[in-house]
């Protein structure tokens, strides 16, 4: 567990009258966990104020931690590729993660991701809450187990459950699929490319629901 932060909690820096960007600057002087100390700087979400699709990952890698921005390193090129294939422009697409700081651990020189524990996923969870109430997305993506079990509960099987729609208040259409970097850590050529085929496959369905296509 995370140690408990003096820090107010995050509600307490949304303003009283949000836009995006006002609360791209407050969630930089989040202090509600103590990932703050490690990171480089809150990585907000990134795209258009009204997307008709957001996609949801799990928190900022190192890339993502230096630059400020969501989906900028491996992941993310896998993810603009598997969206071009899905025939979605990132453009238009809103893109964020559940928690807004990178949490890692050091080995050698390199910054290890650490998967972030269910305090830290609580603390982080206004910043999330109010994207989605600002941007009123029509499709909700949650890109992997993490993003989808904190929003849509801990009894989510992304294994069994993925590229399906579950009734939820978050938007009028939501899913899951895997996080693109699982598909980088694939053992080998063959499952990486079936693998990419799948995310592709569930993202497409994600797209047709969107246009009206899909029940």
């Amino acid at each position: 567990m995370a140690e408990r932060s003096d820090g107010p909690p995050a509600p307490a820096l949304i303003p009283d009258r949000p836009t995006l960007p006002k609360v791209r600057d407050a969630v930089q002087d989040c202090r509600a966990c103590d990932l703050y100390k490690r990171g480089t700087q809150a990585v907000f979400g990134e795209g258009p104020s009204k997307a008709d699709m957001m996609m949801v990952g799990e928190q900022p890698g190192d890339a993502e931690d230096l630059a400020g921005r969501p989906f900028v390193g491996p992941a993310g090129t896998l993810l603009d590729r598997a969206l071009g294939e899905a025939g979605i422009d990132r453009r238009r697409v809103y893109v964020t993660n559940v928690v807004k700081h990178f949490k890692w651990e050091p080995r050698g020189k390199r910054r290890i991701h650490q998967k972030p524990n269910s305090a830290e996923i609580a603390a982080c969870r206004p910043w999330l809450e109010t994207e989605i109430a600002l941007v009123h997305p029509k499709v909700l993506v949650c890109l992997g187990a993490t993003a989808a079990q904190a929003l849509l509960g801990s009894g989510f099987k992304v294994t069994r459950q993925r590229g399906t729609f579950v009734p939820s208040p978050l938007a009028p259409r939501v899913t899951a699929t895997v996080h693109p970097s699982s598909i980088l850590r694939a053992p080998d050529e063959e499952t990486r490319r079936t693998e990419m085929q799948r995310f592709v496959a569930d993202l497409a369905h994600a797209a047709r629901a969107l246009a009206g296509k899909e029940p």
